[in-house]
């Protein structure tokens, strides 16, 4: 969740810290900070914006090769000044800058209050590097050893970069639970969260595995695991697959209004290579040595957080419909706690957009305890999730700048339709007439959603009329109730506004209660065989005076005659609808957030990836 950005080399540290500071901002953006060593360790730290950080320390001497920088989302103790990593050990022998959560720290810092030392911060981070700090000063150790052995008395995530003062032409990175990436340069190294403060300086780069330690200087750098009796382990080092122009904003005036109109792009991206319409072809490599076994499935269960969540509920849908196997949604925060029945023949597809986040992670070790086989979809090259399964895919979405996700549910959607597809193909399930209809109309989703994209104004001038709402009701059938769930998550996520997302016949049980005049409620109600049932939904609404907003398909002339306001969408089988729909659904969320002058790329209280329980 917190974003760390690390240099040492031969370049002026500075200015590759705070650029990549900004590019690391959606990540976390509490509070932030920096330490450049030269001779000693100058540390500036300020709650707020990175700008903040930058204006604060213009006039300063910022000299130095080697340097460490943090953006802050906080876990223990309120953002503040002194809350802000970097951190430094009571005698200033150690400065670390962390990602993750000390689960042992209270314990941690009683013993060490007992051996007097003293705390300056709320912070589980303050406590790790006094405990490094003691033991390398009682065990007259080198920091590299001090370190370890702290490690293995931490429980709990970290992704870590620590400076020793006594040991200055050297940086030591950690990892457990939480991402970090070294960027390998002449005679320099980079280290940070994620790709993006790298991808200008260097495309060589090494992700680190759990319980990795590497020790870095500017000539080289040494590999260990901390588990392991052997000593030292080889560096992989991958190329990085990845342009600084795709993290640029590109003219748009947020990062989320670019993703959403990249989204046919990433669509066709993540089906580039796969879906062959020419030749009514469809293949997922990456499922290649698993497909057997899921095509012979009796359970398939699928984990997620958010709107990964959501995107599953489709799959849900789509695996049912297409393959004919029994398919299970379950929040992977609260599936490892509540002892689920696993069968080694379950399949468990896990899905994130950063492949990092932890209730995932632990969901997904806790299937493979039971012998389960488990694929992942993800985004990101190189991360946990793609490491910890038996197989799976990659959406291609493309870096996701924005903490509300937009493109990532599209690409996640499109990838459960060809594996649904593929199911069901490859079982039986759905036949050749079927199979080859999939196919051609998803080849034409990207082009679609770009006529919707066109009908921006539009929206925003309907956002305009609902942009004081106070609360909103999203409702959708079948495939499209998760969409009404998405629609809605969106709304509260990035301009604050209370809204929930229900399945439309389930307003009778309760939400209906809430409509009056001034309850705007949108209705995703495309074509398919509950059409009238969402007509009578509507209907139900209007009696009340209730605000109706409509997607609907394009030509539907019964909703239009009912509605407050209509956005159509192009026709398509309605399995393929969430993919057209949800796009009106994120512009509305976007422009009204605008109106209301929130954060839209750093919504208060949010970071991009959840690397902490």
């Amino acid at each position: 969740m917190c974003g760390i950005v690390g240099y040492i080399g031969n370049k002026q540290a500075y200015n590759i810290l705070i650029k990549g500071l900004k590019r690391l901002e959606y990540r976390g953006y509490d509070s932030a900070g920096i330490a450049i060593i030269n001779q000693g360790c100058k540390i500036f730290k300020k709650q707020g914006k990175v700008s903040e950080l930058d204006a604060l320390v213009k006039s300063k001497n910022l000299h130095g090769t080697i340097g460490l920088g943090h953006t802050r989302w906080a876990t223990h103790g309120e953002p503040n000044d002194t809350n802000a990593h970097p951190h430094e050990s009571m005698h200033k022998k150690f400065i670390i800058i962390h990602n993750g959560i000390i689960e042992n720290y209270t314990r941690l810092k009683k013993r060490l209050e007992d051996r007097g030392y003293k705390f300056k911060s709320d912070t589980d981070t303050e406590v790790l590097v006094n405990l490094i700090e003691y033991i390398y000063i009682k065990g007259k150790l080198d920091a590299e050893t001090a370190v370890r052995l702290a490690l293995s008395k931490v429980v709990g995530a970290y992704g870590l970069v620590i400076a020793c003062t006594d040991e200055k032409d050297k940086l030591i990175a950690a990892r457990k639970g939480s991402p970090l990436v070294i960027g390998v340069g002449e005679q320099e190294y980079f280290l940070a969260s994620d790709a993006t403060p790298i991808v200008e300086y260097t495309k060589s780069v090494i992700y680190l595995h759990d319980d990795d330690m590497a020790v870095i200087g500017r000539n080289g750098m040494s590999l260990r695991n901390l588990k392991s009796t052997k000593i030292h382990k080889k560096p992989i080092i991958q190329k990085l697959e990845l342009d600084v122009d795709k993290i640029e904003k590109n003219g748009f005036a947020h990062y989320m209004l670019k993703e959403i109109h990249e989204q046919p792009r990433s669509i066709k991206d993540t089906f580039r290579g796969r879906l062959r319409p020419d030749v009514n072809a469809l293949k997922l490599g990456g499922l290649h040595y698993v497909m057997k076994d899921i095509i012979h499935a009796k359970r398939i269960i699928i984990i997620a957080c958010g709107t990964s969540y959501h995107a599953g509920l489709v799959g849900e849908f789509l695996i049912e419909e297409f393959g004919r196997i029994p398919t299970e949604v379950e929040y992977a925060s609260e599936f490892r706690y509540r002892d689920p029945i696993i069968y080694e023949s379950d399949i468990v597809i896990a899905i994130s957009q950063s492949g990092e986040t932890a209730d995932t992670l632990a969901a997904i070790e806790l299937a493979k305890s039971k012998g389960a086989t488990v694929v992942g979809i993800c985004n990101v090259v190189g991360s946990s999730i793609p490491r910890a399964t038996m197989g799976g895919v990659y959406t291609h979405a493309g870096p996701e700048i924005g903490v509300a996700s937009t493109k990532a549910f599209t690409t996640q959607v499109t990838v459960l339709i060809m594996m649904a597809m593929e199911i069901g193909y490859k079982n039986g399930a759905i036949k050749e007439e079927q199979y080859s209809k999939l196919i051609k109309e998803l080849s034409l989703i990207p082009e679609k959603i770009s006529t919707i994209l066109k009908q921006g104004d539009y929206i925003k001038e309907i956002s305009a009329i609902y942009k004081d709402a106070t609360n909103a009701l999203y409702l959708g059938r079948g495939y499209l109730y998760p969409v009404a769930m998405e629609g809605a998550l969106k709304l509260k996520e990035i301009s604050y506004i209370h809204a929930e997302g229900y399945p439309a016949a389930e307003m009778k049980h309760g939400p209906i209660a809430l409509i009056d005049e001034n309850m705007p409620v949108i209705i995703i109600a495309t074509k398919d065989k509950s059409y009238e049932k969402i007509v009578n939904n509507i209907q139900e609404v209007k009696a009340r005076k209730g605000i109706v907003i409509a997607i609907v398909t394009e030509g539907d002339n019964t909703i239009s005659s009912m509605a407050d306001h209509v956005v159509e969408v192009p026709d398509t089988e309605f399995a393929l609808a969430p993919l057209l729909t949800v796009i009106p659904l994120q512009l509305f969320s976007y422009y009204i957030a605008v109106m209301r002058g929130c954060n839209v790329d750093q919504p208060r209280n949010l970071a991009k990836s959840v690397t902490v329980e």
